[in-house]
């Protein structure tokens, strides 16, 4: 009995009320699915329409298919009624077409679809992330119509849940603009014709496909699925055969429609809505009871007045009737089988309760636990029985498998048998054909030949015909399918990018805000001495609160609105803890700054960058890797670019490192002692430096003795070790880090530049003067009206390339540059640093709060990218001949200076020598003289 197809929505409307149904909500009791009062209490049973949900002109996709269970203990083809949800985009599945409670549903929104030619005629998947459903239409035309149908569905429900509601940000809604406007109009398959022989509504009325056993359709997996449908159809049967007793006369429906295949559709998705329903008040009405009616007279029964007048000839009315007889027959085998197990499962029920009546009923104690030992030596019994049956089992089963050994042999005997005959007889065949040749006409033997071989010629390219047509509808459903997937897979990334960067942006308007607010405290910390007591203490807590504001309190709430770490991509911190509150406020206000900037140029900035760095596969030197290190190298490229830098100017010696290491192993180095006291002072705002027991020490120990050992002429100079950490903390590998530093301080620094005398470092420091001269002549002006050397700042600068005095993410530009370029890099950024702040500096007229500012000023550059603009763009020309020259100039000044300075000490020393002797005797004779 036709119950009608499972829908997404379907309803009957009524003039004054519009239900909707929901597929997914499944009856517990055996008459029927839970159902409302769909029809008005004030309305006329003559007046009720059936009408769809939808559009009339949208097709259900509805249709019998074959799917292997691949799960249970029968793996084999099973027939399914198979309905498409266009709500939840599912595929829901049923035994039959009447049945109520789906066996099963498919996944279809992140699902894909493919079909092969070697499967078999009409086998096609359906992938999902979970499973792979294996289904089987009746013909190729049916599984084209069921794919190109499911891809369209899908398509549909994918762009609709991918707009972004109203009211959303505009940042989101403009890069989606116009991309979901509709199916694209490339068409790699032409739309299949509709099968209505296996495809839509009027496939329910037809019977489903016959199995080989009455069992083997049945769903062993769902039971209670198979038992609710089963008590559905019986009691929806007794309820239409017991009215009047005659199933065949309605007085409700005397009168037919015009056009009885749409009033068929209506009424069928109309007994959707009535399934799907609940009652109001318990208890089934009249007005029901003509509901179920119009969808029995709907179900194809072969007594339907409707069904039989369409049927001209009488013989069709025969094939009608005998159809639906097989059908019927079908489904009482396959009901009396479930009735069978069912009748097993009560009498064991009934035997069980038989029992425990008898012990419950007992008078005493002894009849009870008579009843206990009696159901012990049953167990007892049973066991023995049990363990007699497996070990006969497994007598049996080792027989099974001597016979089964046998049987092969045998076979493998028999084979060889046949193979010995069949080349007997390829013998026996050859001669006779070469007796057959020689005894028939030369010419005819020749002709019959080429007619034969003409003939299996034809059947072979029939064949492959068959074989490319197949193959090309596979590669056009296939190619289908991929332009698909790659569409919505690319509105996902896009949908991802954009959400992303509105992610990006509201974290930095949170730096901002909460930059501001501790701007804010900082102002009111500096008045807090003309505050209340109460106001006083107010604003403390709150900069306490502020100052104690972590990011990982704010990761448990599970809602972070801090977006600063506490420490960066290679563990210095972001936020350096200083003692005074006022210089925490300020260290924190400046991570929130460089946070929002590089939030804000991620999309804008980095990401290109990144993109052109991720497409460089090896690395030359050209004008373009130039461009791009001096932008900054990405954090996952950086390791690779400096070993690649390192490597082109440092052969590397193979064991030179190692024997190193064993030479200070075995020899203690003078500069031993001045390492160990220089290794805790190395970054100690690095979390791989700032303990004694971290991992990244012993390492950079080995590195700086490995190095003194390498150049005996400097051994060690303090700042090396803020190098080779550096080093260590990008390339991680303390071999490559010893290179590095090898790289540094013998090609890319001048020679002394580490020596005892620091003779280099003193001619960069005037050169560096001259330079400031001519590029800032307004602040060297004023350094030297308030006599300030600036010497005393930039000295450590150029000593250890900028470590411990700028930021982190800035330092590291700084060195991608350095490492590839040399050490005009250093005098770039030197006067960059200082154009950065100069009118800061310039609005500052005492000499102490200078040199208090210049000692800090460098932590307060905020912006990486503008520092970089002034350095390779606003300072340009700055051509390394006039550094070379300078240099030269100012070491010859220097030198002079020394040797004259190492005159004036010779002639002192002298005089003194001279002196001494006269001065002694002096001293004596007044002694003397005192005696």
């Amino acid at each position: 009995m036709k119950k009608g197809l499972k829908s997404g929505a379907c309803s009957l409307t009524t003039p004054g009320n519009l239900v909707e149904s929901n597929p997914n909500s499944n009856s517990n009791n055996g008459a029927s699915a839970k159902e409302k009062d769909v029809i008005s209490s004030s309305g006329e049973l003559e007046n009720v329409q059936l009408k769809p949900s939808r559009d009339a002109s949208r097709k259900k996709l509805c249709g019998y298919l074959n799917k292997l269970g691949i799960k249970g203990p029968i793996k084999t083809w099973k027939s399914r009624w198979f309905f498409y949800d266009e709500n939840k985009c599912n595929l829901l599945y049923y035994r039959t077409a009447q049945d109520i409670n789906p066996l099963g549903s498919i996944d279809l929104s992140s699902a894909s679809f493919d079909c092969k030619v070697e499967n078999g005629e009409g086998v096609f998947e359906i992938r999902t992330p979970s499973r792979v459903f294996t289904l089987k239409a009746i013909s190729n035309q049916a599984m084209m119509y069921w794919l190109q149908q499911l891809q369209m569905r899908r398509w549909e429900f994918c762009n609709a849940q991918s707009r972004f509601p109203v009211g959303s940000s505009q940042l989101v809604s403009e890069p989606l603009a116009g991309r979901t406007s509709g199916v694209d109009n490339e068409d790699f398959l032409p739309l299949v014709k509709t099968p209505t022989e296996a495809v839509g509504l009027k496939a329910a009325s037809l019977p489903a496909p016959q199995t080989s056993t009455a069992l083997q359709n049945i769903s062993l997996k769902h039971p209670w699925t198979e038992i609710q449908n089963t008590v559905h159809n019986i009691c929806g049967s007794k309820q239409l055969w017991g009215n009047n007793g005659n199933v065949f006369t309605f007085s409700e429906f005397q009168e037919h429609p015009e056009n009885p295949d749409e009033e068929q559709e209506a009424q069928v998705e109309a007994g959707c809505a009535v399934k799907g329903g609940t009652l109001q008040d318990g208890r089934m009405d009249s007005r029901l009871n003509w509901v179920r009616k119009a969808r029995w007279m709907n179900s194809g029964f072969p007594g339907l007045p409707e069904e039989l007048s369409r049927e001209r000839n009488p013989m069709d009315k025969v094939s009608v009737l005998q159809q639906q007889i097989l059908t019927l027959t079908e489904e009482v085998k396959s009901q009396k089988e479930l009735v069978k197990l069912l009748h097993k499962a009560l009498e064991a029920a009934q035997q069980e309760k038989r029992v425990s009546s008898m012990y419950l009923t007992a008078a005493e104690d002894k009849d009870r636990l008579e009843l206990v030992r009696h159901k012990v030596r049953q167990i007892a019994d049973l066991s023995s029985r049990l363990e007699a049956l497996e070990q006969e089992k497994k007598e049996l089963e080792q027989i099974l498998t001597l016979r089964d050994s046998h049987i092969q042999e045998l076979k493998e005997h028999v084979q060889l048998l046949m193979e010995k005959n069949h080349a007997k007889q390829e013998v026996i065949m050859a001669l006779t054909e070469q007796m057959a040749r020689e005894q028939s006409d030369p010419l005819q033997e020749a002709s019959t030949i080429t007619v034969e071989t003409l003939y299996k010629q034809q059947e072979e390219i029939e064949h492959l015909k068959d074989d490319i047509e197949a193959y090309k509808t596979q590669n056009q459903f296939l190619n289908s399918e991929i332009h698909q997937v790659t569409r919505l897979w690319t509105n996902v990334a896009e949908n991802e990018k954009a959400l992303l960067m509105k992610c990006a942006c509201l974290q930095a308007q949170n730096c901002q805000m909460e930059s501001k607010y501790l701007t804010v405290l900082r102002k009111l910390q500096e008045a807090v001495p003309g505050l209340p007591s109460s106001h006083a203490e107010l604003v403390r807590n709150l900069i306490q609160e502020a100052l104690q504001w972590d990011v990982k309190e704010k990761a448990e709430e599970g809602f972070n609105l801090n977006p600063v770490s506490e420490y960066d991509e290679y563990g210095f911190m972001t936020v350096p803890e200083y003692e005074v509150e006022d210089w925490k406020l300020l260290a924190k206000i400046q991570a929130l700054e460089i946070k929002s900037n590089n939030l804000r140029s991620q999309e804008v900035v980095e990401k290109p960058l990144r993109d052109r760095w991720n497409s460089i596969v090896e690395l030359s030197p050209s004008a373009e890797l130039k461009s791009l290190i001096r932008s900054g190298i990405p954090v996952e490229h950086r390791q690779r670019v400096w070993r690649w830098i390192v490597s082109r100017h440092c052969g590397h010696q193979p064991d030179h490192y190692q024997r190193l290491l064993q030479q200070s192993k075995s020899t203690e180095h003078p500069a031993c002692r001045q390492i160990e006291l220089d290794l805790p002072r190395t970054l100690t705002n690095n979390k791989h430096f700032s303990s004694p027991t971290s991992q990244l020490i012993p390492k950079l120990r080995r590195v700086l003795l490995a190095f003194s050992w390498h150049n005996p002429a400097i051994g060690y100079c303090q700042g090396l070790n803020r190098l080779a950490a550096i080093a260590l903390l990008v390339l991680e590998d303390e071999e490559s880090a010893f290179w590095c530093l090898v790289h540094i301080v013998e090609n890319l620094m001048p020679a002394d530049y580490y020596s005892d005398t620091l003779i280099t470092s003193q001619v960069d420091q005037r050169v560096f003067r001259d330079f400031l001269s001519e590029k800032l002549p307004r602040m060297m002006a004023h350094f030297e009206h308030y006599r300030i050397d600036v010497s005393l700042i930039t000295f450590n600068w150029f000593l250890v390339v900028f470590v411990d005095s700028l930021v982190s993410d800035i330092l590291l530009r700084v060195w991608d540059a350095f490492l590839y370029e040399g050490t005009k890099v250093i005098f770039r950024y030197a006067l960059a640093i200082f154009k950065y702040n100069e009118e800061e500096i310039l609005r500052i007229h005492d000499s102490v709060e200078i040199y208090q500012y210049l000692r800090f000023f460098t932590r307060m550059i905020l912006d990486g990218r503008k520092l970089m603009n002034i350095a390779f763009n606003d300072l340009n020309p700055f051509p390394m001949k006039l550094l070379k020259n300078r240099r030269l100039m100012h070491r010859e000044e220097l030198e002079a200076e020394l040797c004259e300075l190492e005159q004036i000490k010779a002639a002192y020393v002298k005089e003194r020598a001279e002196q001494g002797p006269q001065n002694l005797k002096e001293a004596v004779s007044e002694e003397e003289e005192e005696i």
